[in-house]
């Protein structure tokens, strides 16, 4: 089975890829990191064999960018002394009644936020998962299972 153009993949799997990286990195980092995967998965189709599972494929980039974001943003300054007066920002728009959710979500080891982000946020499959976070599918189930049982305690 031939690949589609380009632009079919995307057109059908942005907004999926979208919600990962929302659920993933947060609203304020996701436009940037979405960029980056689109330009990455841009990059490397021609190199992408017939019959591959696209969604999955973009879905690993995503992950990929979103730990790229993570370790950026880790490694960022931090400031020592006094600190300078300056305005608050504007408090940023909630996200919806799930805000709370996703951020106990964000709190979670990577490989557990990723599982629980690919199953809820991009519908798949234990096997798919496994495959984005390269691992077992047995492995997977447990990273899924053991992310929804931090949840359940933090917000119970």
């Amino acid at each position: 089975m031939p690949l589609p153009p380009f632009q079919a993949a995307l057109d059908e799997h942005r907004d999926t890829v979208a919600r990962f990286l929302v659920a993933w990195v947060g609203t304020q980092e996701a436009e940037d990191a979405l960029q980056e995967t689109l330009i990455s998965a841009l990059r490397a189709y021609p190199r992408l064999r017939p019959g591959s599972n696209v969604r999955a494929w973009m879905l690993t980039i995503a992950k990929n960018k979103a730990m790229d974001s993570h370790r950026a943003r880790v490694r960022q300054p931090v400031l020592v002394g006094e600190a300078i007066d300056t305005p608050d920002p504007a408090p940023a728009p909630a996200d919806g009644p799930d805000e709370e959710l996703w951020d106990a979500v964000r709190e979670l080891p990577p490989k557990q936020r990723a599982a629980v982000t690919l199953r809820f946020v991009g519908d798949l499959s234990h096997a798919e998962i496994a495959g984005v976070l390269e691992c077992s599918e047995p492995a997977a189930r447990r990273s899924l299972h053991e992310g929804l049982s931090k949840l359940r305690e933090e917000l119970a």
